[in-house]
């Protein structure tokens, strides 16, 4: 573990948290402003097993402080060693070090944390709502729960980013900044009233996705364990 982590690498030490080192073997602009590096393990893989929407804690320095972010896996191969993150660029250092990555840079990284609680009964219908920042845990869990169908409320522009979502079976539904909790708030209630076995995952800002989930939990009435909210991102 590097220097400067402060408390907050103590803390995870301390919870059982691994530590690893990565490192950058390609990087590609997808749109101007989201970027994939793609990295080796440092035998993660192997030692963590891997599992759907899981996320890596990674340790960037901020003006001499230690800084971290969580990233979501993006196709994972145990066998190779291998991954990629994809970064949602904004103002900040993580954003920064992504994008001056190149091959042979090595970035520090915590595993601790993580995990996915495959809903039982399956879904027969699944409620998602996100961001370009959540996008690959997006892509993740509808990976993994194939066999329903979806409804995605999409904060941004997805045009040229990697969704991989199916068409015939899901429905997109983008909107701008600001007008995503209004327009669950209107959609959501019928839409949930109509579904058999719900299951519904936020996962935006860290403020949108505290008023998401009380408004889901609390107004509709939807238990915990059909529903996984999570922040992502913390705006300024």
């Amino acid at each position: 573990m590097g220097q400067g982590r402060s408390w907050e690498g103590a803390v995870l030490r301390l919870l059982r948290a691994k530590d690893f080192v990565f490192t950058v073997t390609g990087a590609e602009d997808v749109t101007a402003e989201y970027r994939r590096l793609h990295l080796t393990d440092g035998g993660m893989l192997a030692a963590t097993g891997v599992h759907p929407t899981m996320w890596v804690r990674l340790w960037f320095d901020n003006a001499g402080k230690p800084h971290q972010r969580a990233y979501t896996l993006v196709d994972p191969d145990p066998a190779a060693g291998t991954f990629s993150l994809e970064f949602a660029l904004h103002e900040g250092c993580a954003s920064d070090w992504a994008r001056a990555a190149k091959p042979g840079d090595t970035i520090e990284a915590t595993v601790q944390g993580t995990g996915f609680q495959r809903p039982r009964p399956e879904p027969s219908h699944v409620f998602a709502i996100g961001d370009p920042a959540s996008l690959p845990a997006l892509n993740s869990l509808l990976d993994e729960l194939g066999s329903a169908s979806a409804t995605i409320w999409f904060e941004g522009e997805p045009a040229g980013l990697p969704y991989r979502g199916d068409n015939d079976r899901h429905e997109l539904r983008t909107l701008p900044r600001g007008h995503l909790v209004d327009d669950v708030k209107t959609t959501l209630p019928e839409l949930l009233a109509a579904t058999a076995h719900p299951y519904v995952w936020i996962a935006c800002d860290t403020a949108t996705t505290r008023t998401l989930s009380a408004y889901v939990r609390k107004d509709l009435s939807v238990p915990k364990d059909r529903m996984h909210a999570l922040g992502y991102w913390r705006a300024t």
